[in-house]
Order: C-alpha cells, then structure tokens, then sequence
C-alpha cells in the first residue's frame, strides 16, 4: 500500500503515469514485487515463507540502503550501514541462482585524502591514519554498553540521541574519517569484503550526487544533499557564507547517471567470479568541478532569478563570502552578529515575547546553525581528492554497443557543468526542497 501511495505518486513516476495511464498498474505489477522488510534485522525482517521463495528465485541483489546524514546516530549508522550490509550479505549467500551482490557505497570512504584515489577495496579492520587495527566487533559492544549507561542514567530520548552523535563522530575521528557516514559506510565496506567468500561483490562508490541530468526528466531530486545545502541557504537569503576554499574539489554526479552505472554493472558482470570490482562513478578526473564555480553558479542565478518567498516577495540575495578558517568565520560572526545579538538581549529584557520567539534567540540558532554547518561540511569544502575512475570507464567501453543511443549515459564528460546548473539542478532545488 505505502509503495502505491508514496513510491508511485511520487513525481518521479510522472512519465509513466502519462505514458501508461490506465495501464500503469497493470504495468507495475508485471514488474515490481514490493516486499516489506528491514536490512537492520537478520533475516531482513523478511516473513519466511516469502524469504524462501525468494532465495529461490533473486539473482541479482542490489543494496543501496543507508543513512547518508553525516552526524547520524552512531548506533542507528551502525545498524544500518554496517549490519544492514552484513544481513544483506547473509541473505545473498542463501540464493541459490544469485549472480552478484551489487552494493552501493560512497567514495568518501576514503576520508580527506588527498591526490589520486584509486579504485581500491578496503582492507578489513584498516584505519586511515595509521592508528590502532579497527576492530567492528568492539565498535558494536561499544556502541551496546553506551546505550546501556545512557538507560540506567534514565537519560531522555533528546540526551541519548545528542550523546549517541557526538559517539558516532568521536569514533570516525579516532581512526582518521572525517564524520559518522563516511566511517560506517566504510565498515561496511570491510564486513562486505572479509565475510563474502566466493560470493561475486561489485562495490559502486557514487560521489556527491545532485538532481537528474535526463532520465526520466531533468532536474528531479529528494532530499537536501550536501551542495544544495547552500544553494538553499543562500537563495532563501538565511546565509551568504562558507568556510571553505574555492579550489576545493567538488566531486558530483546526477542522480540518472548513478542509477545507468547500476545498470550497465548488471549487464557486464554476468560471468561468475569471485573477484570483488569497485567502481568510482564520479566526475573529478575528466570534467572536475571546483566549489568556486559551483559558488559562482548559484550566486548568478538567484540574482537573475531571485526567489519568490511565502508572502510573494523577491528575496534579494547578498554578496556571498567564502571563509578559509574557522578562526575567519568567528571574526565573521563577531563583526557582522554579535552587535546585532548584544542590543536584541538588551531590547529582549523588555519585551513580552517568550524566549524561544525573541530575536536573540533567532539570531543565537542562526549563527550556531553556521558554525554547525562549517565544521560538518569542512572535510568537502575543503576537499582535494580526485577519484580515479579507470575501471568505470572500462565499464563504459564494455556496454558501449548495447547503450549505443546513451540512454544509459553516466559519462561525467558529456555535463556542461554551467548550463546543467543554471538550467537544471538550481531549478530542481528551488522546486523540490525549497
């Protein structure tokens, strides 16, 4: 029921919708069987008479669930990310027909590398700055007698869920990823690795991926994703700063492509191997993108085409400003903010409002909100990896006679950065999340 009413209502679907009318259930039924379950549970929650006819029949698997937030829950990014991968995996080795695990990953597995990153499985229990072995096994008992504490201290669901992040980011820092994401998708990775035997695992890392480039329409997208974080902020006239270089490396791939990759993965692995491929599906080395153009991109459109807010009036963009330091943005805050903060607590003292409606308080949660912003997204914005994608291309020269039109197109060479921008994603933003 939940897949008629959210998944197909959805506005993804609307092509087919057009196409299709009438037949357009008909049409989903012949092709898609929704079952529900949960990666978080053994088993994948899946009830077990439909759980056998299952393993009798799948034979390819493709696992792109997870928690993208950065600063998640330490034990929900767990449940998922690590565990979700490893119930997959058991799940998979129980398939008789199966001809691959296809597992969605991130390429910021690799941290804040620098350079060339190649396309390279993770090594069970490696650390990436060089410190103590990782062991996943401690990470969930950690993870257990946090949790445990925090229930015998009859802590409330607010404090259990702030101590639960703070954890997540603590641990990915202890051996050397910048937040609780990256780290747990990275752990994943290794359970993958270490436990598949001679099962065939293709590992797709998509970097940071935006709207639709073409299929099904352009400029589709759900959810705020890391670039449209400021694309937002900024045309809604709520922030015009970023601490961040704008030679940065902003690696990014729409959506359409992501999915193509998945595709042509399936066609091309057909063969059974044991031998685990991973794929960069990523831009940065033949048509790299730095966050100054993106910046430079988002600053010319909203003052061509300024947004109209909820009372019908034109938000008026500022200057944008793109801070190097941390130190920079406090200096920021302190000339631009805090006079403003100052005479709003004196005005607050004789005002009746309460103080959750004071402008103070506003002001406090919006420069909070800047700092919370700056320190989350620094290991992007800051970013000079380039992914190397040679087994990607490779992958694209395989399926090149069966995609001879390109309706499976995930080449990063074939995007006019500015045009798709301007023309596209800014549009698909301002439409789906504003």
């Amino acid at each position: 029921m939940m897949f008629k009413l959210k998944v197909l209502k959805a506005d993804l679907f609307k092509v087919l919708r057009e196409k299709l009318g009438a037949n357009l259930h008909g049409f989903i039924q012949d092709k898609v069987f929704p079952v529900p379950g949960d990666i978080a549970c053994d088993g994948l929650g899946i009830n077990s008479e439909l759980k056998d006819d299952m393993c009798r029949e799948v034979d390819i698997i493709v696992n792109s669930a997870g928690t993208t937030r950065f600063d998640e829950r330490y034990d929900t990014a767990i449940s998922i990310n690590v565990l979700g991968a490893m119930h997959v995996l058991k799940f998979s080795k129980q398939c008789s027909k199966l001809k691959m695990l296809l597992h969605v990953s991130t390429a910021y597995v690799c941290g804040e590398k620098a350079g060339l990153i190649l396309e390279k499985t993770l090594n069970y229990g490696e650390t990436l700055n060089g410190g103590s072995r990782l062991d996943i096994d401690a990470e969930k008992k950690l993870v257990e007698e946090t949790l445990k504490g925090l229930q015998d201290g009859n802590a409330t669901e607010k404090e259990t869920t702030v101590a639960m992040r703070v954890l997540g980011i603590e641990r990915a820092r202890l051996h050397g990823w910048p937040n609780t994401y990256s780290f747990t998708k990275a752990m994943g990775e290794m359970l993958l690795g270490h436990l598949k035997e001679d099962l065939r695992l293709i590992i797709l890392r998509p970097t940071i991926i935006l709207s639709t480039y073409k299929e099904p329409f352009p400029g589709w997208i759900e959810g705020l994703k890391t670039t449209d974080t400021f694309i937002a902020g900024y045309g809604k006239g709520k922030q015009n700063v970023l601490m961040g270089d704008r030679q940065s490396i902003m690696d990014e791939i729409p959506a359409d492509m992501v999915v193509n990759s998945v595709i042509a993965a399936m066609v091309a692995h057909q063969d059974p191997s044991s031998h685990t491929v991973v794929y960069h599906i990523s831009s940065s080395k033949r048509n790299q993108l730095k966050s100054g153009d993106i910046i430079q991109f988002f600053v010319d459109y909203f003052k061509k085409n300024p947004w109209i807010d909820e009372s019908g009036k034109p938000v008026k963009v500022k200057k944008f400003h793109v801070l190097v330091s941390m130190d920079m943005l406090h200096k920021y805050i302190t000339i631009h903010y805090m006079p403003s903060l100052k005479l709003d607590i004196k005005v607050g003292k004789l005002d009746t409002l309460p103080t959750y409606a004071s402008p103070a308080h506003k002001l406090r949660k919006k420069i909070n909100h800047a700092i919370r912003l700056a320190e989350l997204y620094r290991p992007y914005t800051f970013f000079k990896g380039i992914f190397d994608d040679t087994n990607a291309e490779m992958l694209r020269m395989a399926t090149k006679d069966s995609n001879a039109d390109g309706t499976f197109n995930f080449d990063p060479t074939t995007i006019q950065w500015e045009k798709y921008f301007k023309e596209t994603h800014i549009p698909g933003v301002v439409k789906y999340i504003f």
